[in-house]
C-alpha cells in the first residue's frame, strides 16, 4: 500500500473517532429544539428515502470524485444503481410472500467516490442506533405531536458501498454498532478478512479470484512477458499482488509494475504508457486499476498516438463500461476484459426507462441527472450540484428540457452491477424475513422482539446461511468469509462486423476454470493473429534455457550435449552408463547391446584368414603324413614338427572363437586357447632352437653327445613349457572367473559392448610367457645363425622369430590404441594370431615342402646329408695330422662316427639313437 494511502487511512480514522464521539455527545445531551422550525438555516443532508418499518440503507456514488469533492453525476454506477436499489425495495413491499406486514424502507447516499465524505454520510445510518429518544414524548409549544428532523429510524443493515477504499472505511464504522454491510462491487481481497470486517459481506467475489482468472488468460495465450498497471489503494494493490502469486505459479514473468498514484494527472498516465513502451518486448498490459485510472491511460494513449500498441488485460473496474472508451475506441480495441458475471433485471429495464423527473420526486438526484443526460435544462434552469460549489459547472445546457424526452436503450444500456444490488437486497429481505418467522411466529408485521434489529444476530444466523434463487438463472449464498462464488464473463472489445460499431462482446467464461474461445477474439489492428508477449523465443527441441541475469522470463537458449537429455527446462543431465537419450531428450532409453558376430565383416576377414591357414596347415600335416619316410620329413623332427603344426592349426581355430558372441564357455575357451595355442607353437621351436645350439656349442668343445636331445627328451621338455602355460592359466581363471561384462568406452557415444569379464591388462599378462618363449627363442636364433650351410632349418627359425617380434611388437599398441573401437580390437588380435601361426608355417614348413612337391629328386639322404665347412674342436688325432692351426672339412657321416660308442657291445643299443640323430642332425 502507498504512503498517500496510508496517511489517508489514518486521518480517516482519526476523522472518524471525532465525529463518532461529537455524534455521541450530541445524542446524549440534544438541543432544547428538536423540531423544524423557520429558523433553521442548515441544508439538510441529501438523501434519496422511503418509508418503512426496516430502513435499509444504502451508499452509491451518484457523483464522480472531484479535485475538490465531488464532480460530475455518474450516471451509470450513481443514478443507475440507486434505481436498481429502490426499484428493489419496491420488488420486495409488492410481494406477498415475503416479509407479509412489513414494508421496507430506504435511506440512500452519495459517496462521490470519497473514503472521507462516505464516513461523513454514514453518520446518518448510526444516529438512531445509539439514540436512546423517543420522539413521540415531545410536543410542540401549541401542544401538537413535534415533527422530528434530527432523529432518524435505525438501518438493518446497508447496501453498499461500491468502491472498496470506501467500502473498508465504511466497514471499519459500521462493525462498531453491529450493522450489517453487503457491497455490490467493493472486490478487495482484504475485505474477506473477518477478523477486520466481521460485518462485511458481499455478493460479488474477491479480487484474489479475479487476479487467477486474468492469470488463467495470460497463461491460454502462452504469454511469458507482461506489464502492470495498477491504482494505489485497496482495489489495485492486493489485487496486482496477487496476479504476481498466481503469474509465478504459471511462470509468467512481470516486466514492470507501474503505480498510479491517487492524486493522478493527465502527465502522470502519459509517463506510465512512456514507461511501458521502454518495455518493448511486452505487448500484454495487465491493467488492475480504478475506472478513472483506465479512463486516464485511454485518454493518454489516445493523446499519445500510442494506440494498437499494447494489448489490455483488464479487471473488472473496466469490465464492459462504454464511458471508457466512449472517445477511445482504437486505444482500446481488442481489449480483453473481466466482468463480473451478471444477468439483466428485465423488470428494472422497463422501470428505469420510464423514469422522468416528474414521476421521480424520492431521487434527489435525477434531474441532475435528466440535464445531463439529455443537455438541457429542467424548468429552463440550468441545474448545479450543490457538491460541486466553488468551481464551474460540469456542464452548460443550452435549452430547456422540454419534458417529452425519453430514456432509451441506445443512451443507455444496464450497468452491469444491478444485479448485485439486486441480490443484496435480496438478501437482506430474505434474512429479515427468516428472522421474522423466528421471532415473531404466528405474528403478521413486526413484532416487539423485531422493534429494534440485533444486526449481530442477523449476520451470524440468518445473513451468513441464506441461499436462494434471484430468479434470474443464479443461486445467492456466502461462503464462511462473507464472499459469494466467483463467475466472470470474459470480453472482448472490438468492431462489430456487421455494423461497424465497437462494442464489448462476451468471448468466454471464467468460474474456478477459463472457458474461452479463441477463435471469437479479435485483436488491435482487426487480427485474429494472438498478440507475442514474450521476451525470449521458446527453446526449440533438445534445448535448454539459460537465464540472463535478473531476468527469468529472458533467455538464452542452449543445445545439450548428444549425449544428455533434458531434466528439466533449465537442465541437461547425462544418461545412465547403458543409455541414450532419446531425440526429443525427453529421457533415456536403453542401448542395443552390442558385441562380435560372426556376421560381422569384422568377423568375416579373419576368419577367412584363419581358414585359409587351417586348410594351408592340414595340406602340410597331410603331406608330411604322406612323404613320413623321406629324408625332408624325417630331417625335420617329425616329432616336433607334429606338434608345432598342431600349434598352428590350434591358433587358427582360436579365431573362431574369439569372433562368437560372448559367453561364459566361450570366454573360457578364449582365454585358455590364445595362450595354450602360442605355446605349443612357440615351445616346440624354442625345444629346437635349443637342441641345434647345444649340439654344436658341443661339437666344439667336445666330441661328447649332449644330453636330452633325442626326439623323446624333445617331446618331454616341450610338454613341460606347455604346461607351464596352462597351469598360469587356469590359476588365471581361477582368481579372475570366466564371464561376461558390458562395457561402455565412452560416456559421450550411444554404445554398449558385451566383452569378456577379464579386462585388456591381464589379458595381455596372460601372454607374458609366450613373449617369454618368443624371445629366448630369438636368442636362440641369433646364436645359431652361422651353423653350416645344409643346416639351415635354424635359419628359417631365425626368420619366423624375427617376423613374429615385429608382429607382436605392432600388435600391443594397435590393440590398446583400437580400446575404443571393440570390433577392430578383436579383429586385430584374430589377425595377429593368424599371422604369427601363419610365419611360424610359412618360414619353416614352406621350404620343405617346395623340395617334396617340386623337387623330389632332392628329397634323398645324399643331398640332406651334404658336407659343409664346420669348425671342430682340435683332438689328438687331429693334430697329428695337421701340424697348423686350420679347418678341417667333415661331413655329417663323419660327425656321426666321431660320436658313435667305442665298444661293439653297446652297437645295437644305439643303432636306432644313431638313425635319430642323423636324421635329425640333416635338418640342422
Amino acid at each position: 500500500m502507498g504512503k498517500v494511502d496510508k496517511v489517508s487511512r489514518l486521518a480517516g480514522q482519526v476523522i472518524l473517532i471525532c465525529k463518532v464521539l461529537m455524534l455521541v455527545a450530541d445524542v446524549a445531551f440534544p438541543p432544547p429544539q428538536l423540531v423544524e422550525t423557520n429558523t433553521n438555516t442548515t441544508a439538510p443532508i441529501m438523501a434519496a428515502k422511503i418509508d418503512g418499518h426496516i430502513i435499509i440503507g444504502g451508499l452509491f456514488p451518484i457523483h464522480n470524485k472531484g479535485e475538490k469533492g465531488c464532480g460530475a453525476i455518474n450516471a451509470d454506477r450513481g443514478i443507475e444503481r440507486l434505481e436498481a436499489f429502490l426499484f428493489t425495495i419496491d420488488e420486495i413491499n409488492n410481494s406477498s410472500t415475503l416479509l407479509p406486514g412489513i414494508t421496507l424502507g430506504a435511506s440512500a447516499y452519495d459517496t462521490c467516490g470519497r473514503a472521507p465524505y462516505a464516513l461523513e454520510q454514514s453518520l446518518e445510518f448510526i444516529r438512531a442506533s445509539i439514540s436512546n429518544l423517543d420522539p413521540t414524548e415531545f410536543y410542540c409549544s401549541d401542544g401538537s405531536k413535534a415533527n422530528p428532523v434530527s432523529i432518524p429510524t435505525a438501518v438493518a443493515g446497508v447496501v453498499g458501498g461500491s468502491y472498496s477504499t470506501v467500502s473498508i472505511q465504511v466497514a471499519n464504522l459500521l462493525r462498531l454498532f453491529k450493522i450489517p454491510q453487503i457491497s455490490y462491487a467493493s472486490t478487495s481481497a482484504s475485505l474477506s478478512d473477518k477478523s477486520r470486517y466481521e460485518f462485511f459481506v458481499r455478493t460479488v467475489p474477491p479480487d484474489d479470484l479475479q487476479a487467477k482468472a486474468l492469470a488463467d488468460i495470460v497463461a491460454k495465450f502462452n504469454w511469458s512477458y507482461v506489464a502492470a498497471v495498477h491504482s494505489e489503494g485497496e482495489y489495485g494493490e492486493p489485487g496486482i499482488d496477487q496476479f504476481k502469486v498466481e503469474a509465478k505459479s504459471k511462470n509468467i514473468c512481470i516486466a514492470a509494475d507501474i503505480e498510479i498514484p491517487i492524486s493522478a494527472t493527465n502527465a502522470t498516465y502519459e509517463q506510465v504508457l512512456k514507461d511501458l513502451q521502454e518495455k518493448h518486448e511486452a505487448k500484454v498490459v495487465i491493467v488492475f486499476v480504478r475506472t478513472e485510472d483506465a479512463m486516464g491511460l485511454l485518454n493518454a494513449a489516445t493523446r499519445l498516438n500510442v494506440t494498437g500498441k499494447f494489448v489490455w488485460i483488464a479487471s473488472d473496474a473496466w469490465g464492459n463500461r462504454n464511458a471508457l472508451v466512449k472517445n477511445n475506441a482504437l486505444a482500446a480495441q481488442g481489449a480483453i476484459t473481466l466482468e463480473l458475471q451478471s444477468s439483466p433485471i428485465t423488470k428494472f429495464e422497463e422501470y428505469f426507462l420510464n423514469l422522468n423527473p416528474r414521476t421521480n420526486r424520492r431521487n434527489p438526484w435525477f434531474v441532475e441527472y435528466w440535464e445531463d443526460e439529455h443537455k438541457c435544462a429542467w424548468n429552463d434552469k440550468p441545474h448545479v450540484t450543490p457538491y460541486s460549489a466553488g468551481g464551474p459547472p460540469q456542464y452548460q445546457p443550452t435549452r430547456p428540457c422540454q419534458g417529452d424526452e425519453r430514456l432509451t436503450r441506445k443512451l443507455t444500456s444496464q450497468e452491469s452491477k444491478t444485479q448485485f444490488i439486486y441480490d443484496a437486497v435480496y438478501a437482506f429481505a430474505h434474512s429479515l424475513d427468516r428472522m421474522q418467522r423466528d421471532l415473531c411466529p404466528g405474528i403478521r408485521g413486526v413484532c416487539s422482539k423485531m422493534k429494534k434489529i440485533d444486526g449481530e444476530k442477523l449476520l451470524r444466523d440468518y445473513l451468513l446461511n441464506i441461499s436462494f434463487d434471484n430468479g434470474y438463472g443464479a443461486t445467492v449464498k456466502f461462503d464462511e468469509r462473507g464472499d459469494a462464488p466467483g463467475r466472470y464473463m470474459i470480453m472482448n472489445f472490438r468492431r462489430n462486423r456487421r455494423t461497424r460499431e465497437y462494442e464489448y462482446h462476451v468471448v468466454g467464461t471464467w468460474s474456478g476454470e477459463l472457458n474461452l474461445n479463441q477463435s471469437d477474439i479479435v485483436w488491435a489492428g482487426e487480427t485474429q493473429d494472438v498478440p507475442r508477449s514474450r521476451c525470449s523465443e521458446p527453446c526449440q527441441e533438445g534445448e535448454i534455457k539459460y537465464n540472463q541475469k535478473g531476468e527469468q522470463c529472458c533467455w538464452i537458449c542452449t543445445r545439450c550435449n548428444p549425449w544428455e537429455y533434458i531434466q528439466n527446462e533449465k537442465t541437461c543431465e547425462s544418461c545412465e552408463a547403458g543409455y541414450w537419450p532419446y531425440p526429443n531428450k525427453t529421457g533415456c532409453f536403453a542401448l542395443e547391446v552390442q558385441y562380435m558376430t560372426w556376421s560381422s565383416i569384422y568377423a568375416v576377414i579373419p576368419m577367412v584368414l584363419a581358414t585359409v591357414g587351417i586348410i594351408c596347415t592340414l595340406f602340410v600335416i597331410c603331406l608330411f603324413v604322406m612323404f613320413n619316410g623321406t629324408p625332408v620329413v624325417m630331417a625335420s623332427g617329425r616329432e616336433l614338427s607334429y606338434m608345432l603344426l598342431g600349434g598352428c592349426v590350434f591358433c587358427f581355430f582360436m579365431t573362431f572363437m574369439i569372433v562368437a558372441p560372448p559367453s561364459t564357455i566361450m570366454c573360457s575357451i578364449q582365454r585358455f586357447g590364445v595362450g595354450f595355442g602360442f605355446s605349443i607353437v612357440y615351445s616346440s621351436l624354442l625345444i629346437k632352437t635349443n637342441r641345434i645350439s647345444r649340439i654344436f656349442e658341443s661339437a666344439r668343445r667336445s666330441a661328447k653327445r649332449p644330453p636330452f636331445i633325442s626326439p623323446k627328451s624333445q617331446i618331454v621338455m616341450t610338454c613341460i613349457l606347455i604346461f607351464i602355460q596352462v597351469l598360469f592359466t587356469f590359476v588365471w581363471l581361477l582368481l579372475e572367473p570366466p564371464g561376461t561384462r558390458l562395457v561402455y568406452p565412452d560416456s559421450r557415444e550411444p554404445v554398449v559392448i558385451r566383452k569378456c569379464k577379464s579386462d585388456d591388462i591381464s589379458f595381455l599378462v596372460s601372454l607374458v610367457y609366450n613373449m617369454l618363449l618368443i624371445i629366448i627363442c630369438t636368442v636362440y636364433a641369433v646364436k645359431t645363425r652361422k651353423i653350416p650351410e645344409n643346416f639351415n632349418e635354424s635359419k628359417f627359425i631365425g626368420f619366423s622369430m624375427y617376423t613374429t617380434c615385429i608382429i607382436w611388437l605392432a600388435f600391443v599398441p594397435i590393440y590398446f590404441g583400437t580400446l575404443h573401437s571393440f570390433r577392430i580390437q578383436i579383429t586385430t588380435l584374430c589377425v595377429s594370431i593368424s599371422l604369427s601361426a601363419s610365419v611360424a608355417l610359412l618360414c619353416l614348413f614352406l621350404p620343405k615342402v617346395y623340395i617334396i612337391v617340386f623337387q623330389p629328386q632332392k628329397n634323398v639322404r645324399k643331398l640332406t646329408m651334404n658336407s659343409a665347412s664346420y669348425k671342430m674342436a682340435p683332438t689328438a688325432s687331429t693334430a697329428m695330422g695337421n701340424n697348423h692351426s686350420g679347418n678341417e672339412v667333415v661331413s655329417s657321416e663323419h660327425l656321426r662316427l666321431n660320436v658313435q660308442p667305442r665298444s661293439a657291445a653297446a652297437a645295437g643299443a644305439t643303432t636306432e639313437t644313431e638313425t635319430d640323430d642323423r636324421d635329425s642332425l640333416a635338418s640342422l
